[in-house]
């Protein structure tokens, strides 16, 4: 059973330019919808400007829209970023223990983190491809 969630923002575009559309969504933290939220300070609260693809040409500037990305991937994303090179750092440093002295490995395995991240932007267009988020018109009734 393959697990189909998404995640959502309302935001407003901002930007059209041929077929990329930007779009200005409000991020707020989990703690900014609670019952305290008036104790919470504005920095809970960012602005944050995404860039969609759409060949459709139905939206227009100033339009609200709803954004739309699944959930699975931010999990991928998360995985690449963190949970990768951090098993690559821990691999790289018990490896190098076992033939070199400390200073040496702590050094491998930092300078693995180098190769990595070179790696994942080499591949940049690739990744923008599968981490797409889509947009969605507001139907009000």
């Amino acid at each position: 059973m393959q697990n189909n969630k998404q995640i959502d923002h309302v935001g407003t575009i901002t930007d059209l330019k041929g077929e990329k559309v930007t779009v200005s969504i409000l991020n707020v933290s989990a703690c900014t919808g609670c019952h305290a939220k008036s104790a919470c300070s504005m920095s809970d609260m960012k602005e944050k400007e995404i860039d969609i693809i759409d060949y459709s040409g139905k939206f227009k500037l100033g339009e609200e829209v709803k954004v739309v990305y699944q959930e699975s991937l931010g999990w991928l994303a998360l995985v690449l970023a963190y949970v990768l090179p951090f098993v690559l750092v821990l691999i790289t440093l018990f490896i190098a223990s076992v033939f070199t002295n400390e200073l040496t490995s702590g050094l491998l395995a930092l300078g693995i983190l180098l190769p990595y991240y070179i790696l994942l932007y080499l591949f940049k267009d690739r990744l923008k491809k599968t981490f797409s988020f889509t947009i969605h018109k507001i139907v009000n009734i």
